[in-house]
């Protein structure tokens, strides 16, 4: 059990307002080899993941689209299709390497027209009431302090009718697989860490955080608490990731 004014970091346990610090310098050492680092760990898989994710989404041409923790603009670019020219993608990160790398990722590529980009804490979103008609977050969640405030301000940024989309890694329901899992977490993942990227502390951290994450069912009672209706949930690979839906009514 963690203290009142403490939370994990991994398997450690740091003061609350340690853990964006701390949380920061992985992802600002892991921005540059971020996605070669995710194909190497998922096999690939983590693209079909987020295309299933988007084109499950219900997104439509004009609608405006907050992408949480959009890091180097994988959903972005792909929601970027869908609401066509009328429409507006926000991409929002806490860690400004993140976004330096998906902004200049997506300009190379051409897309400018509809994505802006704000350096923004998950736990209080500097946008209006009833902004958007949809916010995702992807592979995020779980690196937040206080999972229960960014909940909330993603039900009240959300216009009535909209829905909030999270993509996460989540419990592996076969029990056949986890054992193959957590050798490939806690033994494969650090050492790409430290050849690819140089750095195995920030892979072994990513590893421990999806153990200290809620679970598939702890996850949909933390969003219906946050004001969530018609919450479900959709298992991918074995529930190694999970989709959470919810609307705000």
């Amino acid at each position: 059990m963690n203290k009142p004014d403490s939370t994990h970091f991994g398997f450690r346990e740091v003061a609350q307002d340690d853990k964006a610090r701390l949380v920061g310098e992985v992802f600002s050492s892991v921005a540059r080899n971020y996605d070669v680092m995710n194909d190497l760990m998922s096999f690939g898989v983590h693209r079909l993941w987020k295309r299933h994710f988007v084109a499950t989404s219900g997104v439509r041409s004009g609608d405006q689209v907050l992408d949480l923790a959009g890091g180097t603009g994988d959903i972005a670019s792909l929601l970027h299709d869908r609401v066509g020219e009328r429409g507006q993608v926000v991409i929002g990160d806490i860690n400004n390497a993140m976004l330096r790398v998906g902004r200049d990722r997506l300009t190379d590529r051409g897309l400018v027209r509809g994505i802006d980009y704000c350096q923004l804490d998950a736990e209080a979103l500097p946008f209006a009431d009833g902004r958007f008609d949809c916010v995702t977050m992807a592979f995020g969640l779980r690196n937040v302090t206080r999972k229960e405030r960014a909940l909330a301000e993603v039900h009240r940024v959300l216009k009535p009718g909209g829905r909030a989309l999270v993509l996460e890694f989540s419990s592996v329901r076969a029990p056949w697989l986890r054992p193959l899992y957590d050798f490939h977490s806690f033994s494969v993942l650090p050492r790409l860490g430290r050849i690819i990227a140089g750095d195995e502390a920030s892979y072994r951290y990513l590893a421990e955080s999806i153990r200290k994450h809620p679970d598939q069912a702890a996850l949909k009672t933390m969003m219906e608490t946050a004001g969530f209706a018609r919450v479900d949930v959709r298992n991918l690979s074995a529930g190694i990731v999970a989709i959470h839906r919810g609307y705000r009514v």
